[in-house]
């Protein structure tokens, strides 16, 4: 079975972008910027709880300008396709050139993208795929598993219900037991 360390995850940044309402509510309202900026920050500690290895792919957006990487954290960075080169196209490419590694595990490639037609590409090349919305729902749940660790555990004072009670409450039963209201 691959480990998290031999995984790539494939982010398609504009269709992920177009696909989560918070990100579409936000590209709409203060542009594709922000809404970059909002899909890479919840990436990040997912990122950093996986293990995984991850690229954003985004299109160059008609701008002539060569492509570019950008590191945010040693398992996540950020590629922006060159000028006439779609998300797609690099994707593709990368499943194509992927599996052509040589590595003691097989390596694994998980795409995350909702566009059916480069679904059945990279699932072509052997990649695995997620949507959009499976993609949401994992950050989430490491986002809850994550927040469930880090909160403080109510030490128990005992077995008994007594215990967990206020102490107005305890004084109000001690009172009952004696048979003083």
């Amino acid at each position: 079975m691959a480990t998290p360390h031999n995984l790539l995850l494939l982010i398609d940044g504009y269709n992920i972008i177009g696909n989560w309402t918070s990100l579409k509510k936000t590209r709409d309202r203060h542009g594709l910027e922000q809404a970059r900026r909002e899909l890479v920050e919840s990436l990040v500690n997912y990122i950093a709880h996986s293990g995984y290895q991850a690229q954003v792919v985004f299109d160059s957006q008609y701008r002539k300008t060569p492509s570019s990487l950008e590191k945010y954290s040693p398992n996540l960075s950020i590629y922006f396709t060159a000028w006439a080169q779609t998300a797609d196209t690099y994707i593709e490419k990368v499943c194509a050139s992927f599996f052509h590694q040589t590595s003691p595990a097989p390596p694994r490639l998980i795409v995350a993208t909702s566009d059916r037609d480069q679904r059945l590409t990279v699932v072509g090349y052997g990649a695995e795929w997620m949507s959009a919305q499976h993609l949401a729902n994992e950050i989430n749940l490491s986002t809850h598993q994550v927040r469930r660790k880090q909160r403080p555990r109510k030490r128990s004072q005992g077995r008994f219900l007594f215990n967990c009670l206020d102490a107005k409450s305890q004084a109000r039963l001690a009172r009952w037991q004696q048979g003083t209201n």
